[in-house]
């Protein structure tokens, strides 16, 4: 395998800045940061880094799974830059830059268990029909008090008055101008890793926000997510505070999603979901039936924990169907208004706890499945989906829905065999773990009977 090597320009920018390291880093299943790091001279000469190609699949508590979904001898992979993402690192206090990386097998394939390698394939199938996929995320998250105790209950931050937040304050300034310093340090790291964001609003939940990522090419926008979500808890660090990701953190308050815009365009740059008239097209309708077909069964991949399906509350806009409807947020798959140039469908699923690169590959992976079998969708919902009593309902425990993906032939069809088995075996584990605990609930109501 050849050495990447930064251009010229790449290395004096490096050398201009006194970075003194580079970050080899990627998303693990979990959307972790993991990676090595190489003093900057041996950086800009090329020197390759290898890594257990485990650590892909390295569980959220830590631990791996059986051996056999990544290689008997326990292989390495080689960390290959991808030097289009070179960047520095907002929150370093010495100067380093970061560099996001591809995993890459011995025998030179993009290790299959990869989150972005996951992308990536489906990707491959979209150019080999002339498309190129355009998406925009949308994500919620909590920030709270330091909780050096994870028995106890997350607290938003106290506020200037002095008073803690207690939530239902959606669209307010006040908690914005409350944490001015954490945004301000937020906005600068996005610009400095090259994230593009769009609005930012108060959500419903106490202390809960909202941003929105531009839209544009998909691994582009993933690996932005990937980088917006770290920067928000190395950030949310500095400041004392906690940045939480989770999709149901605080009991009777609204979860945290991660929606997903998602439209195509062909080689011209047009949209391919309306025709020439500017009405809805064949291929629109394949691609949410490839939603509405394949979603229940690649659930995991949107709502990855047994926290995510807590999230799904009738009422509280998370909804638990594949319905489809035009500006409706009582369904799972909203078409928002907009004239025929930004048709697009919203996957509103995904919780924010999601891997980006796997919510996206999801998404966009299922929906090309019904582009290439010519589904077709149910009638578009009418009126509130949450008050019809015969609306789908999903999975609504991770035991469940890896049941059904486990079931069902969608994530090795997108991703192959060795990812299936493998992240299966990630979610077995973190299920082992979870059951294995005893909660304040049992505690509470159990210890009491005769």
């Amino acid at each position: 395998m050849y050495p990447v090597v930064p251009n010229t320009e790449q290395s004096q920018w490096l050398r201009e800045r006194g970075c003194r390291d580079v970050e080899l880093c990627f998303a693990d299943v979990s959307g972790f940061a993991r990676g090595k790091t190489l003093p900057r001279e041996a950086f800009i000469s090329g020197q390759t880094l290898r890594i257990a190609r485990a650590v892909a699949i390295q569980s959220c508590v830590g631990e791996f799974p059986d051996y056999r979904f990544y290689g008997e001898n326990d292989p390495d992979a080689t960390l290959r830059p991808d030097l289009a993402t070179l960047r520095p690192v907002p929150w370093a206090g010495t100067p380093r830059a970061l560099v996001l990386c591809d995993c890459v097998d011995l025998d030179g394939a993009l290790t299959p268990f990869a989150p972005r390698s996951a992308l990536k394939r489906v990707l491959a199938g979209y150019a080999a029909l002339g498309l190129q996929p355009v998406v925009a995320p949308e994500l919620e998250f909590y920030i709270f008090a330091a909780n050096p105790d994870p028995a106890q209950p997350f607290q938003a931050p106290p506020l200037r008055s002095g008073r803690r937040e207690v939530g239902f304050d959606s669209f307010s300034f006040t908690t914005l101008n409350d944490l001015e310093a954490l945004f301000d340090d937020v906005y600068r790291g996005c610009e400095q890793l090259g994230i593009a964001t769009d609005t930012w609003v108060h959500e419903m939940g106490p202390s809960q926000f909202e941003i929105n990522l531009k839209h544009g090419d998909a691994l582009a926008l993933a690996d932005q997510t990937f980088l917006f979500k770290t920067l928000l808890k190395e950030t949310g660090n500095r400041h004392g505070l906690n940045v939480v990701c989770m999709a149901k953190p605080l009991a009777g308050q609204p979860g945290s999603s991660m929606h997903l815009h998602q439209s195509l365009v062909d080689r011209d740059g047009s949209n391919v979901f309306s025709d020439r008239h500017g009405h809805e097209s064949a291929l629109f309708h394949h691609f949410i039936g490839g939603l509405q077909t394949h979603l229940p069964k690649l659930m995991p991949l949107f709502c990855p924990s047994p926290n995510s399906y807590r999230r799904f509350v009738k009422g509280l806009a998370a909804p638990v169907n594949v319905s489809w409807g035009l500006d409706n947020r009582s369904v799972g798959l909203r078409i928002p208004q907009g004239g025929p140039e930004a048709r697009r469908v919203e996957n509103r699923l995904p919780g924010c706890d999601a891997n980006p690169y796997l919510s996206l590959a999801a998404s966009l992976g299922a929906g090309l499945l019904g582009i290439e079998d010519g589904l077709q969708p149910s009638a578009p919902a009418q009126g509130n989906v949450f008050k019809q009593a015969d609306s789908e309902l999903l999975p609504n425990t991770l035991d469940a829905a890896l049941a059904a993906m486990q079931g069902a032939d969608s994530v090795s069809r997108l991703f192959g065999e060795a990812f299936s088995l493998a992240y299966a075996a990630v979610k077995e584990v973190e299920l082992q773990h979870f059951h294995g605990e005893i909660t304040p609930w049992e505690r509470r109501y159990l210890s009491l009977l005769a």
